[in-house]
């Protein structure tokens, strides 16, 4: 039976130790309740390597968030779990290269746009180039979808990471 409560996406943010297979069992948290990852991002946030962050973006109504945080706080390596989107005002960025094919006058647009969006060209060749683009996720939606037009090759997306704002 599919759930038709209204979905709403979430930011989480889970502290982890480093134990094997800790990824596994957080995906697998979701897997067991119907609900997609959107986005998933892991790093090393400690000088011993010993703790890593998650940020994983999802949706999904707000009981089913709130269950699954609870689930997530009830692991044994978890340290803590934040709902980014509940507490309040954060920031939410991620980093892409995109591959953008071009001669002439597409190769020119391609570089404007590119300005505009801030993108950094990271390499080219005569026939195309890779820019590297961060910020905001509708950022790179706009910027992927201009470049589409203009010769899209392909392109590689790190995930989303959020943090609050302010200190705290």
């Amino acid at each position: 039976m599919l759930d038709e409560r209204p979905s709403e996406r979430h930011v989480l943010t889970v502290t982890v130790d480093n134990d094997p297979g800790i990824l596994a069992k957080i995906a697998g948290l979701f897997t067991a309740r119907g609900y997609n990852i959107d986005s998933l991002t892991v790093a090393d946030i400690s000088e011993n390597h010993r703790v890593s962050r998650i940020t994983i973006v999802t949706q999904g109504p707000p009981q089913v968030i709130d269950q699954i945080q609870a689930q997530l706080e009830r692991l044994i390596p978890v340290h803590k779990v934040e709902d980014l989107t509940e507490l309040g005002p954060h920031v939410e960025r991620e980093l892409a290269l995109v591959k953008v094919a071009g001669r002439g006058d597409s190769r020119v647009e391609a570089m404007r746009v590119a300005g505009v969006f801030r993108a950094k060209v990271v390499d080219t060749t005569t026939q195309s180039f890779v820019f590297e683009i961060t910020g905001a996720p509708a950022k790179i939606d706009s910027f992927v979808a201009l470049m589409r037009e203009l010769g899209l090759v392909e392109v590689g997306r790190t995930g989303i990471v959020g943090m609050m704002r302010g200190v705290g």
